[in-house]
């Protein structure tokens, strides 16, 4: 049984457009949190973020995700004046020293999000698909930014106290849910060209049954949509700290091969030669 074949579209953005599928697309993290599960705290001024995101372009970024409020397991949800103190100097200095960058922020709250479309962010990736601000949709829509709607189970205050899925759960449930999403974008007039959709790896998904989403990928082809997936350091890829930056290459690649046009990644240099690898493999499936 042979891969199967990257499908290519052309994502509409705020002011321009991106190709997608003749290679993958490489979306740096940029986190502007003390607390985050991974890199938290490592980065304490508005200057030392700035000039990562741009050493992450200079690595082979294509693109840059800006966040301000931590989404790990038990998280506290951020008031969005704290968030937009973050966020908004960060994305206006990157874009200072960069203007043909595209920034994305990660947020759910959709004040943030249409300040940061004003401030010229190109993105607007929205971990919970739209299901934790009834006015994301409409903002979405009025900013004309481009959409990325990832699938979540419950909030990260409630993650722990969730039960076991069966594996048999595992796919239906992220595809009913970013079904429900695109259909809520698109109700609200967010065209279809300018969603892509993310599974959600990590969120509300406990231990292997992020592997059980992983090896059916492939089944999120039925959306017809372009597909993100961020791995990056998650926990399920070692116990090991040390382990997981193997972990998010051998995931990465597993990924693209089944389907994904994107991947949110902390590491971009070495995550681009092994994507190069992966892309060849895809343009040689006929």
């Amino acid at each position: 049984m042979g891969l199967p074949v990257r499908t290519s579209f052309e994502w509409r953005l705020r002011t321009r457009s991106m190709p997608l599928g003749k290679r993958t697309v490489l979306m740096g993290i940029v986190n502007v949190t003390p607390d985050s599960f991974s890199d938290g705290g490592m980065l304490g001024s508005v200057a030392q973020v700035v000039d990562h995101a741009l050493w992450l372009l200079d690595e082979g970024a294509d693109l840059v995700d800006v966040g301000g409020e931590s989404t790990r397991p038990g998280a506290i949800a951020l008031h969005t004046d704290q968030e937009q103190a973050r966020v908004l100097p960060v994305l206006e200095a990157i874009l200072k020293a960069r203007p043909e960058a595209i920034v994305s922020v990660d947020t759910y709250h959709a004040a943030t999000a249409r300040r940061a479309a004003e401030a010229g962010a190109e993105i607007i990736n929205d971990v919970s698909g739209l299901m934790w601000d009834p006015e994301m949709a409409a903002v979405m829509e009025e900013t004309q930014v481009g959409v990325v709607l990832m699938h979540a189970r419950g909030r990260p205050q409630e993650w722990a106290g969730l039960p076991p899925l069966a594996d048999a759960e595992i796919l239906p449930l992220v595809l009913t849910g970013l079904r429900e999403s695109v259909r809520a974008a698109e109700t609200a007039g967010v065209r279809t060209e300018r969603i892509v959709i993310d599974p959600g790896f990590g969120f509300g998904k406990h231990g292997a049954e992020n592997f059980v989403l992983h090896a059916g990928l492939e089944r999120l082809g039925e959306i017809a949509l372009p597909m993100l997936v961020g791995t990056s350091r998650k926990r399920f890829l070692s116990a090991e700290v040390e382990n997981r930056a193997a972990g998010t290459l051998a995931s990465g690649v597993a990924a693209v091969l089944s389907g994904a046009h994107i991947l949110r990644v902390h590491e971009v240099r070495a995550m681009r030669a092994a994507t190069e690898v992966a892309d060849g493999i895809l343009r040689s499936n006929h």
